[in-house]
């Protein structure tokens, strides 16, 4: 229920439809008796589309989430397992082309590889279902056993876990497949962004992981001031509101073990 929930609340939430909504019922409201709503609603519409081109509120959002947990320069010496949560292939999509579409967030596989080798003995687990409604069939895991070949690493070294539909799940499925010890030290691998998330949710069920942070979408303090891209700024923005919603409703239900989870 709460995935099927989840899927419902951020259509409606979107930022995206939220303005596209208004812009049809402004223009729809221009030819009734309404007309003055109309136009005062499409002036709204205008505003806060001059206000997302120009303040870059999305990219500093995004960029408070990412700077929550440190990058990691150097790794620990001992590293007992390592586990990526998935979100960097389009099962739907490779579907329909044949062939593995890779999307933004393929570093995580990079960093997977590069720890795979700097640390031979580790255990390795990834973990990406399908987060489709219309596709449930369509799963991400089996899809990287491949790509993780062309990247040097055994496939029959990784375990794949398919079951997950969402991050919750990502932690709860991956802890029953990797039965890590008590005193083990697990790396979490995940985007910077979604770092505070995925750890509430590891937390959550008992895996007490270590961050490892990658994708870095935002420069930090460097970040010009103001922006003039509106496809930008709603990007971002879509993606800071859906992150922020999800860190909000994990915590009120139970998911994640802090409102917004952080270091220690």
């Amino acid at each position: 229920m709460f995935f099927w929930l989840s899927k419902v609340l951020w259509f409606l939430a979107d930022p995206g439809n939220l303005l596209l909504i208004a812009l049809v019922a402004g223009t729809v409201l221009l030819a009734t008796r309404w007309r003055r709503g109309g136009q005062r609603l499409l002036a709204v519409v205008a505003i806060v589309a001059v206000v997302v081109a120009v303040v870059p509120a999305g990219v500093w959002m995004i960029g408070f989430l990412e700077d929550r947990f440190p990058a990691v320069d150097e790794p620990p010496p001992r590293v007992d397992g390592i586990v990526v949560v998935g979100g960097l292939v389009s099962p739907v999509l490779s579907r329909a082309r044949g062939r593995p579409a890779i999307g933004g967030a393929v570093e995580r596989l990079f960093a997977m590889a590069a720890l795979a080798k700097r640390y031979p003995r580790a255990k390795l687990v990834f973990s990406g279902g399908s987060g489709s409604l219309s596709h449930p069939e369509d799963k991400e895991a089996p899809l990287i056993g491949p790509l993780l070949g062309e990247l040097g690493v055994d496939p029959a070294r990784v375990m794949f876990e398919d079951a997950s539909r969402n991050t919750a799940e990502n932690a709860e499925f991956s802890r029953r497949l990797a039965q890590p010890k008590d005193g083990e030290t697990w790396l979490l691998v995940t985007s910077a962004f979604h770092m505070p998330r995925a750890v509430g949710c590891f937390r959550r069920v008992g895996w007490p992981v270590v961050a490892y942070p990658v994708d870095y979408s935002t420069a930090g303090e460097s970040e010009p001031p103001i922006q003039f891209d509106f496809l930008t700024g709603m990007g971002t923005l879509r993606a800071a509101v859906h992150e922020y919603l999800g860190l909000f409703f994990y915590w009120i239900s139970g998911r994640t073990d802090a409102l917004l989870p952080g270091p220690g």
